[in-house]
């Protein structure tokens, strides 16, 4: 390690296009450093390097052409002016907000995402957890490894899923899947978006309260931006009522996590279904407690099946660097 720190301390030496990672990605965790290897290009990883990232990036600052990055791996605009030669970035999320699009836009920097890659696994993730949450799934599994069942008898009903009103924040390539999976279960559909898409035969509200007045579940699947952040609080919340079920696996932020925590402590709705949280990997306390609430540590939208396909289409892209 000490000689790849070395290494990776010195200008490059070669004539192969260099990319930057600034933070391992999770495929880097799960597969090894090797997982996005290309003959065509090579990575700066500064994260084994002794210097400070600024110091790090000026040293190479004449030989990076692309950043690899992912959700947790911030590219800020004093980033971006580091790096003269910078022309492509590439994120393994489908969402872009982790990065300063504007200071792309203006030094004409292309930015790429994974796209739909991983919109059928998040689908699929969403309906589970969804089912999970009405079914009781996991509770009754803890019920029975503890050996509660003999000695307590049969654990609590749950909901069944077919036939209930499902609200989706976020029509996009996720939230279609998701409407797309919940349609075989027979659920009315209904949903909010940035506008009414005439291709779809759901229920549109352009108030994301409205919507969720009228729904028994509401599933989170847009975008994390600005309009976005905390979209869902303590109104939404109250207007879903305490029949309701509330899925995010889109961003931990666009909830309001304090008020969903004391709405779930309180029994203001029936239970929630979370693969993302507002400061991960930090989850409250409160919820660990909750039989009504089902969790996981942001991997709906990672099967190996979609970390291949996220494979190909990284080494794809940086492939156009010259």
């Amino acid at each position: 390690m000490a000689v790849a720190a070395e290494n990776q301390s010195q200008p490059p030496q070669n004539d192969l296009p260099y990319v930057l990672i600034l933070k391992p990605p999770t495929a880097f965790s799960i597969f090894g450093d090797h997982f996005f290897h290309s003959p065509k290009f090579q990575f700066l990883k500064p994260f084994e390097s002794p210097l400070p990232l600024p110091q790090f990036l000026l040293t190479h600052a004449q030989s990076v052409q692309a950043i690899l990055t992912s959700a947790s791996g911030s590219v800020t605009a004093d980033t971006i002016r580091l790096l003269p030669r910078l022309g492509l970035v590439v994120t393994t999320s489908q969402g872009i907000n982790h990065i300063d699009l504007s200071e792309c836009r203006r030094r004409g920097i292309a930015v790429a995402g994974a796209g739909t890659i991983f919109s059928t696994d998040c689908a699929d993730s969403a309906v589970g957890l969804l089912l999970d949450v009405l079914r009781k799934v996991s509770a009754a599994n803890r019920y029975v490894k503890q050996g509660l069942w003999s000695t307590q008898g049969n654990y609590p009903l749950g909901y069944k899923l077919g036939g209930k009103q499902v609200g989706i924040v976020g029509l996009g390539s996720i939230g279609t899947e998701v409407a797309k999976r919940l349609e075989a279960f027979r659920c009315s559909i209904s949903y909010n978006s940035r506008s009414k898409k005439p291709s779809v035969p759901y229920t549109f509200y352009p108030n994301v309260v409205e919507l969720a007045v009228n729904c028994d579940a509401l599933i989170i699947c847009c975008a994390l931006t600005d309009e976005t952040h905390h979209l869902i609080g303590k109104e939404v919340l109250s207007a879903l009522g305490k029949d309701g079920v509330i899925n995010n696996i889109a961003r931990g932020p666009i909830i309001d996590e304090k008020e969903l925590v004391q709405c779930l402590i309180k029994r203001e709705i029936r239970g929630a279904g979370l693969d993302v949280f507002e400061h991960e990997p930090d989850v409250p306390v409160e919820l660990l407690a909750l039989d009504n609430v089902v969790m996981s540590p942001h991997n709906a939208v990672c099967t190996t099946e979609s970390l291949e396909e996220l494979r190909k289409t990284v080494v794809g892209r940086s492939l156009l660097l010259k």
